[in-house]
């Protein structure tokens, strides 16, 4: 045996896992990468990532809001490679929405060729368009070079990214943010800045104000394409209390006058991102399906600004009632959730109040102002280090020049010597007293500024500006200091810095007045399509093939009309346009149209399967008028029926509604109006039976009850009537006859009947 045989082999230990435990873990990770850095925005900056990303790639891109723009492409390509290592495609359509005017409030991006419109329609390839950074999206990252906030590496650890903007404004409700992430979501309607930074500027004064009183400054959402909240001031405070809710968003309209009495409604403001093209095309198939009968036509005249035009039916409709009926049917009205769902520090996932987020805000800016105020007092402290050292030499300037002409090592010569210290005016503790290591002595910063410095500046007018730098400086520095040991301070200095940012971008700047109304809006009454339809009668004609048409006015039915070649008269009556009108199938379903929905009575009609979803291979049973608060008598061709109640025999779809259930093989035979206190039945075997109408059951579905008994064939015809007026039919010759003695006839319901009287129709039917 070899040695390596000899060699102890060891064998790995694997440590069995449980696969959901597994994946559990891998999931819960994916989850929070999803709402940490994709999907939730930041309350104190209100941006996600993304958008954090493009904007400090456009900034190191020195894209300044005055200076020239740059291709979308290259934005998106820096973005993706420096700082976002994601999708260009992602990059692009996220920077393309922060220039949108239509998406967003305040544009962080100012765009340069076609990034989209209300339409829908998408931006240009990235190649096409140009980009630079607004002034409010450059106040939104002011003090980054101040060390305002942290910084840490990008993704391959060559770069440094912020982690969050020192947001000179509050851009979370600004502009708002919407993402799913995994398990939660958010969705923050944008608002005015201007009633923002009041809310803020409250806030300072009084940080325990209760929500009603910071609702009446921020009263609501205030939408980049305008419309009107029509919320209940209620409702607003209460959804801003709790982070959770909606807001009611209307058009905005107005009727125009055409003169003569006719008028028409133009929709200037749509409601926040509904696509106009999607609104005119759903307001389009409003008519075409007649949900809406008081609207004619609707036309798009929008140029740059929306222009929708509402025609209505005739001139005597009411506006408020057509505009009522088209806030029901469509995107005239939307409902706007809220979801305050953000991150608290970057990291804390929570749904928060208005004010909880206002709070955040200003506690962030109180961070950043520390820092920045820090970051200045070093500043100051290594200019004030240097200036004494200017001052030194100025004080001791031959001795300088000596040491600096003669010397082999002047600055370590100059950081030997003892010099004489310039005279200090301040004396106040706040003062600066430079530090020096030793009696005298320069520090090495103080020598390296004196070597540098030119021989131009050592005229005597550069020493007394140095004097008044020195000056400067010092009370500058004093004003720091007592702004970082003073909260107070602290406070009134955001308070400041809020209201230059409101002058600059508030109500008072272009574009920033409140472009969203609020209004107490008289709801409007609920109101049925028959109310707004003009009631005119028609004739209401079917063909045996089922084509139907209604024609105007009320016409003699004896009246011969056209039908196509093979097809014939089948049902005709008089209604108007207002009634609905019930199409028994004989599958037992019922179905429901509008008189004002029928096609007009020129040519032939339509076919009735066009406007209900009736199948090839049922056939048509009945067609009757509904009348409200009746009672309609049901039965099958096996003898079955039972009595319906009016409302339970409508249909609100075209696929209609089943009332009768059937075996196999059997038909719905018939639909009549209850009118009287006796059933008459006659079968096909032309045996009449009259019992009781008490003797059905009322019900709104089933199969129903045995009406008369057959050893052969099946139902053939059933009426109710009043017997004390007798069974009334029409004979052979068209003579109407009356039958008052029926004792021969009445039995028990389901019994077999006596042969029907003489003269009774061969067709074995009542009418």
């Amino acid at each position: 045996m070899s040695d390596e045989d000899d060699t102890p082999k060891i064998e790995p230990v694997l440590v069995a896992e449980p696969l959901s435990r597994a994946i559990g873990e891998r999931y819960l990770t994916y989850a929070l990468s999803t709402i940490m850095h994709r999907a939730l925005p930041d309350a104190r900056d209100g941006l996600k990532p993304v958008h954090r990303r493009i904007l400090f790639a456009m900034r190191e891109l020195r894209l300044s809001a005055t200076g020239g723009f740059r291709k979308s492409a290259k934005i998106s390509g820096d973005v993706m490679g420096n700082y976002h290592p994601h999708g260009d495609a992602a990059i692009y359509d996220a920077m393309a929405r922060l220039a949108q005017d239509f998406n967003v409030r305040y544009p962080l991006v100012d765009g340069q060729g076609n990034f989209g419109n209300i339409d829908g329609d998408n931006p240009a390839a990235s190649r096409y368009t140009e980009a630079r950074l607004t002034a409010i999206a450059e106040a939104l990252m002011e003090g980054l070079a101040e060390n305002a906030v942290d910084f840490r590496p990008n993704y391959d650890g060559t770069l440094e990214e912020p982690v969050v903007m020192p947001a000179a404004f509050p851009n979370l409700l600004a502009n708002g943010a919407s993402g799913i992430a995994v398990g939660m979501a958010t969705n923050i309607p944008p608002h005015n800045l201007d009633e923002l930074i009041q809310g803020c500027h409250a806030m300072l004064r009084d940080p325990g104000i209760t929500d009603d009183a910071l609702v009446a400054l921020i009263p609501g959402p205030d939408f980049p394409t305008g419309g009107v909240v029509v919320e209940p001031r209620d409702t607003i405070v209460e959804t801003y209390r709790t982070g959770r809710g909606s807001f009611r968003l209307r058009a905005r309209w107005a009727v125009e006058d055409l003169g003569r009495g006719m008028w028409q409604i133009v929709v200037t403001e749509i409601p926040y991102q509904v696509q106009k093209s999607k609104l005119i095309e759903k307001l389009a198939e409003i008519i075409q399906a007649k949900k809406v009968p008081l609207l004619a036509d609707v036309r798009d005249e929008s140029a740059d600004d929306v222009r929708i035009v509402l025609e209505p039916r005739s001139r005597t409709v009411d506006p408020e009632l057509l505009m009522g009926a088209l806030f029901r049917n469509s995107d005239l009205e939307i409902r706007f959730s809220l979801n305050m769902n953000v991150l608290i520090d970057g990291k804390v996932p929570r749904v928060c109040s208005l004010k909880e987020v206002l709070r955040a805000f200003l506690d962030h800016r109180r961070d950043v102002l520390r820092r920045r105020s820090e970051h200045r007092l070093e500043k100051i402290d290594h200019r004030l280090e240097i200036l004494e050292g200017f001052l030194i030499a100025f004080l001791n300037l031959d001795r300088v020049i000596d040491i600096i002409r003669y010397d082999d090592e002047p600055k370590a010569a100059l950081m030997r010597e003892t010099w004489g210290r310039p005279h200090k005016r301040a004396t106040s503790e706040k003062d600066y007293v430079s530090p020096p290591p030793g009696e005298g002595e320069l520090t090495e910063p103080q020598a390296e500024a004196i070597l540098n410095m030119r021989l131009r500046s050592l005229r005597r007018l550069e020493e007394m500006e140095l004097v008044s730098e020195r000056d400067a400086l010092m009370a500058e520095r004093a004003g720091l200091v007592d702004l970082l040991d003073s909260e107070k301070l602290q406070w009134k200095r955001i308070g400041t810095e809020l209201e230059e940012v409101r002058k600059q971008f508030g109500a008072g700047a272009p574009g920033g007045a409140r472009r969203t109304t609020l209004a107490e809006a008289a709801e409007t009454a609920e109101v049925s399509v028959e109310a707004m339809i003009e009631r005119e009668p028609i004739t209401v004609i079917c063909s045996k093939m089922g084509w139907i048409r209604a024609m105007k006015g009320h016409v003699d039915l004896a009246t011969e009309q056209k039908f196509k070649d093979g097809d014939g008269p089948r049902f005709a009556f008089h209604a108007e346009t207002t009634d609905k009108i019930l199409l028994v199938g004989s599958n037992g379903r019922f179905f429901t149209v509008l008189g004002a929905n029928l096609p007009g009575g020129r040519g032939m009609g339509e076919p009735v399967r066009l406007l209900v979803d009736l199948p090839n291979e049922v056939e048509i049973t009945d067609l009757i008028l509904w009348r409200e608060g009746g009672r309609y008598l049901v039965a099958s061709s096996a003898g079955d029926g039972f009595l319906v109640p009016a409302d339970d025999l409508l249909a609100q779809t075209r696929a209609g509604k089943q009332v009768m259930n059937l075996a196999e093989g059997v038909r719905c035979a018939l639909c009549r109006p209850v009118a009287g206190d006796h059933v008459a039945v006659v079968g096909e075997n032309r045996k009449l039976l009259v019992f009781p109408l008490a003797e059905l059951p009322e019900m709104g579905r089933g199969k129903g009850v045995r009406l008369q008994k057959y050893k052969d064939g099946g139902l053939s015809d059933a009426m109710t009537f009043t017997l004390a007026q007798g069974l009334t039919w029409k004979d052979p010759a068209g003579r109407t006859r009356t039958e008052t003695d029926l004792a021969q006839w009445q039995g028990a319901r389901a019994g077999a009947g006596a042969m029907a009287p003489r003269g009774f129709p061969r067709d074995n039917r009542f009418t």
